[in-house]
Order: structure tokens, then C-alpha cells, then sequence
């Protein structure tokens, strides 16, 4: 593998071509909602169940996991939310009576998973596409700002042991950019300014999700979680700050105003 300059950019091209496939249907099942978007996000966080069964334990029954995920969160969107949050932590304990190791990891992620995907859902049914655009955004420019300044302007690391590519120089970009796309739709929408604050929330929690898969994968020894997406890896590669920053939001709506300053 080459070390130079162009070596950094070697997975660019392939990077490019499956982001662009994920982004549209991304973007059409967000706008379409409904059923489509339900679908969109149960077949989502149902992958990552299996994704990081088969990455704790390879002889588990991921399938069998994944599929009583698929479940749960189905149901669970068409009940009240206090019926719902039964539903969303079952499939974990499931995991946990079958997993002989590294059950407690995969409790922790299930839950979390499923919370994503839950609240997700929520969003886009209680806010409309535009405010699942804005957490989208958040997140993709987190990650697109990080991935060229990391490997742009480099520098310091920010946790070598666990992620040896993200610095420091990637992680402060991830946080400006989200700074902006805040601003941007505080103007737009009429929001109250602290919608930046909020962002650059979002955007850190996302990056705890992806350092929080990548300490798993590290931990376990993969690389990936799977190779489904090409240039990605697995849907929890491409998906791990998208868990994060949506878990944070559905905790923080029941602190802040959200949206803030919208009537």
C-alpha cells in the first residue's frame, strides 16, 4: 500500500461511487416517510444487529437476532412510546441469552441501535423531512469534513490505539462544518442561533459513535463490520455516527426546545 501523497486518497474513487448510491436512497426513502422510510430504517438497524453479532461472536445466530430486531422496531413504531420502549430493549436481552461472550457489548449496541432507529423514525414523523435533513446533513458533513481535513492538513491523532486515521485536524473540522449547517438552517427556518450549538452536538455524539464501533472492531479484530458496501465496509461503518447523533437527539429533545426558537 502506498504511503505517499496519493496513497491517502487511494479508496477516494470507490468511497465516492458508494455514497453516492447510499446518499439517494438515503434521500428518497427521508422524503418519501411513511412506510417507505419505516422500511428504510428497520432493514437498516436490523443489518447492524447482524453486523455486530457476527463481529462479537461469528458462530452466533446473527440472523435469528437481527430478524427479532426487525420485529421489535416495526411494532414499536406503530405504538405509544411507552409501549414502544419494551420492544426496543427485548432484542438485546434476547442477544444476551445467547451470546457465550462479549454479551454486555452487544446489549449496550442493540439498545442503542434500535433507539437510533426508533427515534429516526420519530423524527421524521413528528418534524417533517426538513429537520431529518438537517440531522442528516450534520452528520454527513462531520464526516466528509473530517475525512479530507484528516487527510489533507494530518496532525496529531486523536486516538491512534483505537482509530489510527482520524487526528485531531479531521475531528475540529467535523465540528465547524457542523457549525455551519447549523447557522444555515437557523437562517432558513427562522430558528434561534443556538441551532449551531446544537449541531456541533450532534456532530460530536456522532464521532463518539464511530469511535465507540471502532473500539468494538478493535477490540474483536476486524477491520469492518462486514463488506456489504464497497470503499465502507459494513452498514455499521457507514451508520455508526448516524446512531450516535440520533440517540443524542432523542435524549436532548426531551431537555432543550427543539426546534429552537421554531414555533
Amino acid at each position: 500500500m502506498s504511503s505517499g501523497p496519493a496513497g491517502r486518497w487511494d479508496d477516494l474513487n470507490v468511497r465516492l461511487v458508494s455514497s453516492v448510491v447510499i446518499a439517494v436512497i438515503g434521500v428518497l426513502g427521508c422524503w418519501a416517510g411513511g412506510i417507505a422510510f419505516l422500511v428504510l430504517t428497520v432493514v437498516v438497524c436490523a443489518v447492524m444487529v447482524w453486523e455486530l453479532a457476527r463481529m462479537l461472536d461469528p458462530d452466533s445466530p446473527a440472523i435469528a437476532m437481527a430478524g427479532v430486531a426487525a420485529l421489535c422496531l416495526t411494532v414499536a413504531n406503530f405504538l405509544p412510546p411507552g409501549f414502544a420502549l419494551p420492544l426496543l430493549i427485548a432484542p438485546a436481552l434476547v442477544g444476551f441469552g445467547q451470546l457465550p461472550r462479549r454479551r454486555a457489548s452487544f446489549t449496550i449496541f442493540t439498545v442503542l441501535i434500535l433507539l437510533a432507529g426508533f427515534g429516526l423514525y420519530t423524527l421524521r414523523t413528528n418534524y417533517g423531512f426538513l429537520w431529518l435533513g438537517w440531522l442528516l446533513a450534520v452528520v454527513i458533513v462531520t464526516d466528509v469534513c473530517g475525512y479530507f481535513a484528516g487527510r489533507y492538513i494530518g496532525g496529531p491523532k486523536f486516538w491512534p490505539r483505537v482509530s489510527p486515521k482520524k487526528t485531531w485536524s479531521g475531528t475540529a473540522a467535523g465540528w465547524i462544518g457542523a457549525a455551519i449547517v447549523g447557522v444555515a438552517m437557523a437562517l432558513w427556518t427562522g430558528a434561534d442561533l443556538q441551532l449551531a450549538g446544537i449541531s456541533v452536538s450532534v456532530s460530536m455524539a456522532s464521532q463518539l459513535g464511530d469511535i465507540a464501533e471502532s473500539a468494538v472492531k478493535r477490540r474483536v479484530g476486524v477491520k469492518d463490520s462486514s463488506t456489504l458496501l464497497p470503499g465502507h465496509g459494513g452498514v455499521f461503518d457507514r451508520f455508526d455516527g448516524m446512531l450516535g447523533g440520533a440517540v443524542f437527539l432523542l435524549l436532548i429533545s426531551a431537555l432543550i426546545d427543539f426546534p429552537p426558537g421554531v414555533v
